[in-house]
């Protein structure tokens, strides 16, 4: 099976890229499951009905998300309704929505996918480590295929989630910090790991938002509404090749790709 993650799509220029660009990759690719981290879908800040169904109808199978899932209301009930969203497994039980589930590939297999959120610099959440013991346990029994979105702040945290479940999962992708990282490799258990796969939205930005904000906050640490920055757009992703059997990866390469503004 060949798997195409794609790093947190960051607003209307993040949306912009995947519909200039996803079709292409999914097909060049022969790419059979497409998991895309949207909690900054709309604007920058949250989800909503109307993005969810953009991204889904561009090809995304499972949209993972972080701690900004929450940023709009509306995710409460989407969360409840839209089994193609998920929201970190380790949030109170009480929270709208669940973090992990089985799902059927483009070629017919099933592949489950887990999101995790760290707690390093990040909401005081249940350890995301015994909450992928316990997930991992019940997805096994539906899916020998099991991707694990990491949405965490701390490269050691992820890193440390990489070691604790090489084996275990078919492959582990960070998220959250917008930047991709060097490091696609296959751990020495078999499991694809990246530490960060990167932002999908504007190039021209400070994690997808416009420059001169961020600077002011920096520089006169006063406190300013973000906006989202425009212009042209980045793909960040990796595609993985896993074994549809023992359910180990063979292959992660990353994906950066470049588009103008439209």
């Amino acid at each position: 099976m060949r798997i195409l993650v794609i790093g947190d799509v960051f607003g209307r220029v993040g949306r912009r890229v995947l519909r200039q660009g996803l079709n292409n990759i999914v097909t060049s690719a022969k790419i059979d499951f497409v998991v895309a981290n949207g909690e900054n879908l709309a604007g920058g800040s949250g989800v909503t009905h109307d993005t969810l169904e953009e991204v889904f109808g561009l090809g995304v199978d499972v949209i993972t998300s972080g701690n900004h899932i929450w940023d709009k209301k509306e995710s409460l009930k989407l969360l409840e309704t839209e089994k193609r969203l998920l929201r970190p497994a380790n949030y109170p039980a009480e929270a709208p929505g669940v973090g992990g589930r089985t799902y059927e590939a483009r070629n017919g297999r099933t592949i489950a996918v887990l999101n995790l959120l760290g707690r390093v610099f990040m909401d005081s959440v249940d350890c995301p480590f015994h909450t992928a013991d316990n997930q991992i346990h019940k997805l096994k029994n539906e899916s020998k295929i099991i991707l694990v979105d990491m949405h965490a702040e701390a490269t050691s945290e992820k890193q440390a989630m990489g070691h604790y479940l090489d084996g275990r999962v078919s492959a582990i992708f960070g998220t959250h910090t917008h930047v991709q990282t060097s490091d696609a490799y296959i751990m020495p258990r078999s499991t694809a790991y990246i530490t960060d796969v990167g932002m999908t939205g504007p190039i021209h930005s400070i994690i997808g938002v416009r420059p001169e904000i961020i600077l002011r906050r920096f520089v006169k640490k006063i406190p300013e509404r973000f906006q989202e920055a425009s212009g042209p757009g980045q793909f960040n992703g990796a595609v993985i090749e896993v074994n549809d059997d023992s359910g180990l990866a063979k292959s992660i390469k990353s994906v950066v790709i470049s588009y103008e503004e439209q």
